[in-house]
């Protein structure tokens, strides 16, 4: 049988493949099933395992809306597409609205952020208000001894659980899972993360005869249409779009822009100020003064990084620091070597060894074990920047 090799391990007594002291039968796992291949192949597999599989698929916005959205999760076709698969494989499936809460905690938050000038990560927002909190509550109250997602990324044991990247780098979700607590992880199983390549899933996905095996994968942010995320805040936030001024490093007015909400930092393309000597890019946003601040890319370079809201999941205190690591700003750039003090429990300075063009407040500074795969909490990057 084609299984997810997920190498029992022996203790006291004998653990099943999930590391619990029970025979799979007697082991009820919540599967968190977003609809797409990956959660579906983990359903799938766990169900064929023996395991009490429960499969759980959050509404996160209208049906009506979402019906009419490719390449989204958590819509109105994943939907249908989960229950389909728990029909198939023969186990419970539930669809909970998590609506009213996802706006609150993840779409509100991400307009507001983008009001105020920053760079915000929803996924990441998402994961730890939603899936990991409540849904990992709902788990709970349904008696599961843990829960089980798709996403890509390991958890070993060390002293404790420990989180670390996938063994495929090019499928590694770590970074938008940093915030997972220590309390979470303790619950919480990856049977995906050790897979060496998206195929694999796939033939998992065909060997089970899943409708999904061939279903491309959802888009980053599931909630905004097409890429256009100045819409999207401005039809939640009306007059998010005023008009403002593209200025200088010294306040010298360039051009005009038609909202600050249209604007990143880094961005340099389609800023419509034209006949300057060098390239221009987005330094900072200001939304009090609706001025975009724009200047030479050198003027991007930033090598000290305010972080806050941090998640450690070292071994030693977090105060016991400075920390020698790596660190990563940026999903899609490899970690580089940075030194993290703290000021306190959840808040650093931390210095990059080399500087990192285009860092933002309200994107996710995730920390890395130079030395491993592991994954050592992280923050998010503030306004002091």
């Amino acid at each position: 049988m084609h299984s997810l090799n997920l190498a029992a391990i022996m203790l006291d007594g004998k653990l099943n493949s999930l590391g619990l002291p029970k025979a799979p039968a007697d082991t009820r796992v919540v599967v968190a099933m977003s609809g797409g291949v990956d959660s579906s192949v983990v359903a799938a597999v766990l169900k064929d395992e023996g395991y009490d599989v429960v499969g759980v698929t959050l509404q996160l916005y209208d049906h009506g809306a979402a019906l009419a959205k490719k390449g989204a999760c958590c819509a109105g076709r994943d939907i249908h597409d989960a229950r389909r698969v728990a029909e198939q494989m023969g186990f419970a499936h539930y669809v909970l609205d998590y609506e009213n809460t996802f706006r609150q905690a993840v779409i509100e938050d991400f307009a507001d952020a983008y009001l105020a000038g920053a760079t915000p990560v929803p996924c990441i927002r998402c994961n730890e208000r939603v899936k990991f909190k409540d849904l990992l509550a709902t788990a709970k109250d349904l008696n599961a001894d843990c829960m089980a997602t798709g996403h890509y990324i390991q958890r070993k044991m060390g002293l404790g659980p420990e989180l670390h990247r996938a063994a495929d780098a090019n499928r590694d979700q770590s970074y938008f899972l940093f915030s997972t607590t220590p309390d979470q992880l303790d619950y919480l199983r990856f049977p995906l993360g050790h897979l060496q390549s998206k195929a694999e899933t796939r033939a998992l996905a065909a060997k089970y005869g899943l409708s999904v095996a061939d279903k491309p994968d959802s888009q980053d942010i599931c909630f905004v249409p097409n890429g256009n995320y100045a819409a999207v805040i401005e039809k939640l936030r009306p007059g998010s779009a005023d008009p403002g001024e593209i200025v200088d490093q010294c306040g010298r007015v360039l051009g005009l822009h038609n909202g600050v909400i249209h604007y990143t930092v880094g961005q340099r393309k389609g800023l419509g100020v034209g006949g300057l000597e060098e390239p221009i890019y987005v330094l900072r946003l200001d939304p009090a003064t609706r001025r975009v601040i724009v200047g030479p890319k050198a003027a991007l370079a930033t090598r000290t990084v305010p972080v806050r809201e941090i998640n450690w999941l070292g071994d030693t205190p977090f105060t016991s620091g400075p920390h020698q690591i790596e660190v990563k700003v940026r999903s899609t750039r490899p970690p580089r070597a940075a030194i993290v003090r703290p000021l306190s429990a959840t808040t650093a300075e931390v210095e990059l060894l080399d500087p990192e063009d285009g860092v933002a407040a309200g994107q996710a500074c995730v920390f890395y074990d130079p030395a491993s795969t592991r994954v050592l909490g992280g923050g998010w990057v503030w306004r002091g920047l």
